[in-house]
Formats: C-alpha cells, sequence, structure tokens
C-alpha cells in the first residue's frame, strides 16, 4: 500500500513510475525462521519490475547482524565469518571440481555496485579461492550495453544481493570467470536487456536473483531464450506462488531448502525452506520435458538449493557502513549456486531440461516441508520424486547439470 502511494504521489509531481521505483527503500518487514530473524533486502516493487529475493539476517530490530564473526575457538582470535563457507557448500553439494578459465558465468542484477570487485576479493582470500580480478583476466563488470564503464549508481540493496550472487559463484565455480552486467534499472526490459549482453558476451551460463509478475511475461521472454546458454532463476522468497523468470521454459528454477548437518551417510540433510516459490504458471505451456500431472503449464521449481536464512551463507559485501560480513539466505543463494554448478560442468545446455535427464543419483531428493497452502498436492508440499519447492531435488556433484 506504502508503495502505490508512492507511486501516485511521484506521477502527480511529474517523476513518473522509473523515478518512484527507484525511490523505494523502505525497509522491509521482518520475518522469522526458527530462531533467526531476517529480512528482505529488496522491497515490492510495481509490475514490470523485478525485485530481489536476497535475504540479510538481523536482530530482532530488524537491523542487520553486521561483522558476525564465530570465533574459531573459545576466547580465541577473530574467528571466521558466521554462514556456511563454501567448504560447506561443496561438501553439502558433493562438488569436487572447480572448473575452468575457459568458461564465463554471467550474473545479471540492477543498478551499480562500485566495490564489487574489492568485497569479492574479501571474500575469496578470506576462503583460500583463486584470486578473480580485472587485472588477471577473472572479473569483468560492464553495464547493460557492454561497456566497462558508465555504470548505473550504486544502490544498496541491489549491492547486497550482487555481493551474494559474485559469492556463491565462486564457492562452486571458483576458477570460472566471472562476468557482471548491471542494468540501468530492475525494470522487465532493461534487466532483459543486460540479460542479452550477458549472452552476447559468451556466457555459458547466467545467473538471474530476481523475480516479479507473470503479467506480460511473454512479451519479455525473447531475453531468456538463448540456445546453448544455462539461465538459472530464483523462484522467490514469498511461499508458494508463481514468479517470472522462472517460470519461463528456457530456464532452469531454482526452489530453496533448509541445509544442516547431520550424522547420515551423506553428513548433511534438506527440508522445504517455507519462504521458497513453486507454482504452476498461467502462461507458458508446458515443455515436453516436463512430466508432472497436475499442472497442465510450465511448473516451478526444478531444482532446488539453500536458502533458508536460518542457515544461511556467508557474504563479504555493502554493510551498515562501508562493507562487512554478513549471512544471506534467500532464493538469491540457491540460483548463484546452481549457476556455479553448471559453470563447473561446462557441458551442453538445453533451456531447462538437463536435470530431467540426468542419471539417477545425481540428485538428493527433499521429501519433507511445505511452502504454503495447496490443499497438501505437491505444488507446495515436497515428497518423494518430483515436487513444486524443490523440484527434483538438490545437487549431487554436477552431472544434473
Amino acid at each position: 500500500m506504502k508503495f502505490a502511494v508512492s507511486l501516485a504521489l511521484a506521477a502527480a509531481f511529474g517523476f513518473g513510475v522509473v523515478a518512484a521505483a527507484q525511490a523505494q527503500q523502505a525497509p522491509t518487514r521482518l520475518e522469522r525462521s526458527g530462531v533467526t530473524f531476517h529480512r528482505a533486502v529488496c522491497a515490492d516493487v510495481a509490475v514490470g519490475y523485478m525485485r530481489c529475493h536476497a535475504h540479510i539476517v538481523t536482530d530482532g530490530s530488524g537491523n542487520p547482524i553486521i561483522n558476525a564473526m564465530r570465533p574459531n575457538k573459545p576466547g580465541g582470535g577473530a574467528g571466521t565469518p558466521s554462514g556456511f563457507a563454501p567448504a560447506d557448500l561443496r561438501a553439502a553439494y558433493n562438488v569436487t571440481s572447480s572448473g575452468s578459465s575457459s568458461v564465463t558465468v554471467a550474473i545479471v542484477d540492477a543498478y551499480g555496485y562500485s566495490n564489487a570487485e574489492a568485497d569479492l576479493g574479501v571474500y575469496r582470500t578470506q576462503f583460500g579461492l583463486p584470486a578473480c580480478t580485472t587485472a588477471n583476466g577473472c572479473f569483468k563488470k560492464v553495464n547493460q550495453s557492454g561497456v566497462q564503464g558508465s555504470y548505473p549508481r550504486d544502490n544498496a540493496s541491489w549491492s547486497q544481493e550482487t555481493a551474494l550472487d559474485l559469492d556463491m559463484v565462486s564457492a562452486m565455480c571458483p576458477n570460472c570467470k566471472i562476468l557482471l552486467v548491471e542494468s540501468n534499472d530492475p525494470s522487465s526490459a532493461n534487466l532483459g536487456i543486460a540479460e542479452n549482453e550477458a549472452a552476447a558476451l559468451g556466457a555459458h551460463v547466467i545467473s538471474n536473483s530476481y523475480g516479479g509478475s507473470e503479467s506480460g511475461a511473454a512479451s519479455f521472454d525473447h531475453y531468456y531464450t538463448h540456445a546453448g546458454v544455462a539461465i538459472t532463476v530464483s523462484t522467490g522468497d514469498s511461499g508458494y506462488g508463481t514468479e517470472y523468470p522462472a517460470s519461463s521454459p528456457n530456464v532452469t528454477a531454482v526452489g530453496g531448502t533448509h541445509l544442516v548437518k547431520t550424522s547420515s551417510g551423506r553428513g548433511w540433510a534438506e527440508t522445504v525452506w517455507s519462504g521458497g516459490g513453486s507454482g504452476c504458471s498461467t502462461v507458458f505451456a508446458k515443455p515436453s520435458w516436463q512430466h508432472d500431472t497436475l499442472c497442465t503449464k510450465r511448473m516451478e521449481a526444478d531444482v532446488s538449493a539453500v536458502a533458508d536464512p536460518n542457515t544461511g551463507v556467508a557474504v563479504y559485501g555493502p554493510g551498515g557502513h562501508g562493507s562487512a560480513w554478513s549471512v544471506f539466505g534467500g532464493t538469491s543463494v540457491a540460483a548463484p549456486l546452481v549457476a556455479g554448478l553448471y559453470g563447473v560442468n561446462g557441458g551442453s545446455v538445453n533451456a531447462g531440461s538437463n536435470p530431467y535427464g540426468a542419471a539417477a543419483g545425481s540428485l538428493n531428493d527433499v521429501t519433507s516441508g511445505v511452502n504454503g497452502s495447496c490443499g497438501g498436492t505437491y505444488f507446495c508440499t515436497a515428497g518423494t520424486g518430483y515436487d513444486g519447492p524443490t523440484g527434483l531435488g538438490t545437487p549431487n556433484g554436477v552431472v544434473a547439470f
């Protein structure tokens, strides 16, 4: 409601919808997952715009927990950042290889992030990952026209999203090249232009951690149709409900889980994250490779990965004053994580179909948890085999990608 009023006022005073959407920086509502408080970093937006799906862990008043460090031992040293580190994520998803510098993983996000390369360097140094810089040819940042310069203005919320994306791709494919494409704003049109630019610049996979209404989606889907390029999209952070571009049949829609260490044979266990999106599209026809029975159109998700802020990941990026360590969740974690696995594999890609043709055992089936109310169907309820919240399951190595 507040956003609708702000749009009306902006229009009345001649600022227009774009200015109103850019100006919307009101704090998002505080949520709780288990014992963990968190909030979305991006506020709701108008139709025709996308919002990012990152959630930052906060205190009980909604203030981000900055410089959250756990000591290596009681009373000893500065310790290491809280949240799952690359070694944890790679162990959880059985990733043993590191990819190749011949493969480029692109990240598309809105607005600028002036400190992207420096913050990425801190994350990679902390966890012993190889340097990824403009100077050594590993990192490249461009605007939506492909220019290294003339970047959009910085935006704190989207910069946090971008930091998360860069760190998750680095964690899963530390040897891949990273291309960051910054769109002018989070409009569907400008994000789509950035998507095309990422493909034109040679990306093998493009990660997108944002979504919005399916309204008008068909007219934008050409931006997400790139033969031979894997495109991962987060399914959302508001629970059961369909979002675009995750509902496009040309992408891999990535849902969210709650990930914990266990004493089981795998050493890890997963259930549905209640905030992850899922649903049956009202726009797109069912692709030939998807065979669930109750949804007659495109169903999301396809696969999933950790997203619950209560079992979140360590990220270095914009904090209260400057850059700092924080813990993040949201399906914005899952989409770049899976993008990194497409990068490690580096093999041929056919729209969102690859996981559906994967060998048995290449995905971990997630069989419990719900993300909303859907009459007990697989649309929002996990079970054996395919289900909406977690798709075919979570990665067990990179074979499925």
